[in-house]
C-alpha cells in the first residue's frame, strides 16, 4: 500500500507488465481501496453501446483500471522509470524528490 501513496492524479507512469508494457501515460483517476488506477491510453477496451435518448449507438473505447503494481512512476524530464520520496521542507510543504 506504500506505493499507492506515491502515485497521484496527473502523475506520469510507465506500464512495466502486461499487454501495454513500455507505454507511458497520465493518471486520470486513482482507486486507493482497490489499489488500482486509470491511465490515459492504457488498458483501453472497446464496448458496444446501445442507443439511448442521450447517446448514439456504436463502439466506444473505454479506459479500464490497472493494478498499481503494474506501473512505475516516470521522471518527466528524462521519461525513464524512477523512484521518488516525499520530502518535507522547513516550511512544512511536501515535495516529491
Amino acid at each position: 500500500m506504500s506505493r499507492m501513496a506515491n502515485i497521484k492524479k496527473n502523475d506520469t507512469v510507465m506500464v512495466i507488465t502486461g499487454k501495454d508494457k513500455g507505454k507511458t501515460g497520465k493518471v486520470i483517476k486513482v482507486f486507493p481501496s482497490q489499489q488500482k488506477l486509470i491511465v490515459e491510453g492504457i488498458n483501453v477496451y472497446k464496448k458496444h453501446q446501445k442507443q439511448t435518448p442521450t447517446k448514439e449507438a456504436g463502439i466506444v473505447e473505454k479506459n479500464m483500471p490497472i493494478h498499481i503494481s503494474n506501473v512505475a512512476p516516470v521522471n518527466s524530464g528524462t521519461m525513464e522509470k524512477t523512484s521518488f520520496r516525499i520530502k518535507v521542507l522547513e516550511d512544512g510543504t511536501r515535495v516529491k524528490k
